[in-house]
């Protein structure tokens, strides 16, 4: 039985605006942070204060099924919820962070990799496949499209660099509840599954592996990391299916840099 999927109206899609821009505000104010010798817990601890003090907004992870920090902070083979700690960054590591806020009761999330240093080909290849890929997957969204077609975009970036995606995390409506409905598959064939209406929100948040999909939940109860110890990358934007297309509610404000734009 298919899932009943809330639609967003114009009032709602503005709230969710104003709490994916603070959100991605965050990921722009951390990242003259991030370089050898910092640890991930520094990093949590000034977007809290960021969070908090200047956005005047809550840290959505915070306590959130009593995880304790307020970003999720993913090195190297770390596929995803890395908790942070003193663990402390050296040259040539991929980070990403994950950040959800709350403003107004609406979630704002989205998630940014960084290099620490100078990183491997490898390293760069694999970031800069996982983008295109996320891209890739909200350029599919659509009235008429179906969540199949987000997938299918998704892997077809990956495979063709002999990457693999995970597959046991995906992405997730959003607005006034953090995980919601529908789940985003990251995978996927054209023209199945749900077919996409204006007004849904969700994430599209790909995780992809250098080496094999296989996964593993480390004894923390929530770093998961990459079986074969593998890098890992991951991207995430919030969407809304518009009349004509989408929006992304999380634009960078310091505008896509190196990368290719969203349009």
């Amino acid at each position: 039985m298919a899932k009943k999927v809330s639609i967003k109206s114009a009032a709602d899609i503005e709230m969710a605006r104003k709490a994916g821009a603070m959100a991605a505000e965050v990921l722009h104010m951390i990242g003259e942070h991030v370089r050898p010798g910092v640890t991930t817990d520094e990093l949590d601890r000034i977007c809290n204060e960021y969070i908090v003090n200047v956005l005047k907004a809550i840290p959505a992870n915070v306590g959130y099924h009593g995880f304790p920090k307020t970003i999720c902070a993913s090195v190297n083979h770390v596929i995803c919820h890395g908790i942070p700690s003193a663990k402390v960054l050296k040259n040539g590591d991929i980070l990403n962070i994950d950040v959800a806020v709350i403003k107004d009761g609406w979630f704002g999330d989205t998630s940014r990799m960084y290099y620490v240093g100078q990183p491997s080909q490898l390293a760069r290849r694999l970031v800069n496949t996982t983008y295109e890929a996320t891209r890739a997957g909200i350029m599919a969204v659509k009235p008429g499209a179906t969540l199949g077609d987000i997938g299918y975009a998704i892997q077809t970036v990956a495979h063709r660099e002999h990457f693999s995606i995970v597959r046991e995390y995906c992405g997730h409506g959003i607005g006034q509840i953090y995980h919601d409905d529908p789940q985003v598959l990251h995978y996927g064939r054209p023209g199945e599954g749900m077919v996409l209406q204006p007004g849904m929100m969700f994430t599209i948040e790909p995780m992809i592996n250098a080496g094999k999909p296989a996964t593993k939940q480390l004894p923390d109860g929530w770093t998961v990391v990459s079986k074969d110890r593998s890098l890992s990358a991951q991207w995430e934007h919030m969407v809304v299916v518009t009349e004509t297309g989408y929006e992304v509610l999380t634009p960078w404000p310091d505008g896509y840099g190196d990368y290719p734009s969203i349009p």
